[in-house]
């Protein structure tokens, strides 16, 4: 009989997606077959699963630590925000529509048998399911209809450990709190909690242990430090970007501005491992640095509200003043959209705005359509002659002169546009940093090395550092019973 264990959070970011990819890993390595599943995720941040469909890339990255191939099902509900307000709604893989916030509450309950049907195909082929829940059991006024926590629990029979975060500091009033305030029927979903993200020395906790299970019952299943590993595995919130450093005098300094709808920023973690790059994420009111040798502009989930918030920003100049400088510039679907001539959209696909002038450093044009384009890829830089392997998640039809000098070749045909002097190009294929040969290659025609680690491997091996990390730290009653 297939064993499942669900982590909810006492909030947002504490940790659930790395500790459900180190359970899924540690089972893995146990030699059970073991699979993620997260019934509902909210990020711009998305993946092509192995049977076709969009998923969170979070449980992408699960799936790698439980060693299985992807599935839609891992993820059946996924919403991609669009505006302050509204997002569109992915289910089993699939645009399904677009919902303002209180229109999806209403819809939530129409979507749990999307979500049951998805969690059977993928429990009747593992022994063990570690399911993410979604923000926090604690907001109470989403209990009705809710598909992501303990509606969910509830429904699939599948227990709860719950996830507090020390380092952002209250985790003992999070975790009796939310015990506090949830009803009879959720808490008794609970079987333990997790401390996680402690820095120090553990028996200086002891108290606040006792004071916890005095307050709830609640057993500890145990107390995690901040997992170094962690850092070197892809983040799926953007909450990351908030975090990251900057200016560390490295060689190259390549900066990437964060657009309001910035998606798959995820991309760009290959150039954050090289130790001759400087990534710099350039946040709202801040310039694109004048030191900058190359600007990336990101994917972008509303690609018309973040050109014009790009304009907004003062970042156009700062862009053409580093063009002039003879700086580099990449642009990554969104990006490569806004780079061009300008995007129509006569469909209203992403609002009333049917057309608006692009960035003017490609000679391209976009027109929204539709159709989206969600698939892997294999594929090869037109401009370095290496191969790549990315996938492509993506609305609307780039044309024009500059595309007769196409940035790479995906499956056979041409993607992407470079303009008649090399310096700026733009492409459709996202993952497009993850090839180590494309990375050397482009840092050498910046006259430093890098490229020599493997990417992928790394990430495996990240994850088997987390692995090793949780199981001298889980309790082992509760580890065990979890993988026998």
């Amino acid at each position: 009989m297939t064993k499942t264990i669900m982590l909810q959070g006492t909030g947002s970011d504490v940790g659930k997606t790395v500790l459900v990819a180190g359970l899924c890993r540690i089972a893995a390595n146990r030699g059970l077959k073991v699979a993620p599943f997260k019934p509902q995720n909210m990020s711009n941040n998305a993946a092509v699963s192995e049977d076709g469909g969009e998923i969170g890339r979070a449980q992408w990255l699960q799936s790698i630590a439980a060693r299985i191939p992807s599935s839609i099902h891992m993820n059946p509900v996924l919403l991609k925000p669009q505006s302050e307000t509204g997002s569109q709604i992915i289910v089993q893989g699939k645009v399904m529509g677009q919902a303002k916030g209180r229109d999806y509450q209403a819809l939530k309950p129409k979507l749990m048998g999307a979500v049951m049907e998805s969690f059977e195909t993928v429990r009747s082929a593992v022994d063990l399911v570690v399911v993410e829940g979604a923000g926090s059991p604690a907001e109470i006024n989403l209990r009705a209809g809710d598909i992501a926590n303990m509606g969910f629990a509830t429904l699939a029979n599948v227990p709860v450990v719950l996830v507090g975060d020390i380092d952002r500091g209250g985790v003992i009033a999070s975790l009796v709190g939310t015990h506090t305030i949830l009803s009879g029927e959720d808490r008794a979903m609970i079987s333990g909690y997790i401390i996680n993200k402690f820095r120090g020395d553990v028996s200086l906790f002891d108290d606040g242990i006792a004071a916890i299970g005095g307050f709830t019952g609640w057993p500890c299943l145990g107390v995690v430090p901040w997992l170094k590993s962690a850092g070197r595995l892809p983040a799926e919130d953007s909450v990351v970007l908030e975090k990251l450093a900057r200016g560390t005098g490295r060689a190259l300094k390549v900066a990437v501005p964060v657009l309001s709808r910035i998606a798959n920023f995820d991309d760009f973690d290959p150039l954050a491992a090289e130790p001759e790059v400087d990534l710099v994420f350039v946040r709202p009111g801040d310039r694109l640095p004048a030191d900058a040798g190359l600007i990336v502009i990101p994917g972008s989930k509303a690609t018309i509200a973040d050109l014009a918030d790009f304009r907004a920003q003062g970042w156009d100049r700062d862009l053409q003043a580093h063009v002039r400088r003879g700086g580099r510039v990449i642009g990554i679907c969104g990006g490569y959209q806004m780079l061009g001539d300008r995007v129509t959209d006569p469909h209203g696909i992403e609002g009333n705005v049917g057309e608006i002038p692009g960035l003017g450093l490609l000679a391209v044009e976009t027109e929204m359509a539709p159709e989206k384009t969600v698939r892997n890829s294999s594929a090869r830089s037109a401009i370095y002659d290496v191969a790549l392997e990315g996938y492509e998640i993506h609305l609307g039809r780039t044309t024009g002169a500059d595309c007769a000098r196409p940035a790479v070749i995906i499956d056979d045909r041409p993607d992407g546009a470079v303009s008649a002097d090399g310096m700026v190009s733009g492409t459709y294929l996202h993952g497009l940093f993850a090839s180590d040969a494309y990375r050397a290659a482009l840092l050498k025609s910046f006259g430093i090395e890098g490229g020599g680690e493997n990417y992928r491997q790394s990430v495996d091996r990240a994850l088997d550092d987390v692995a090793a990390e949780l199981e001298a730290v889980l309790e082992p009653r509760w580890l065990d019973g979890l993988m026998c």
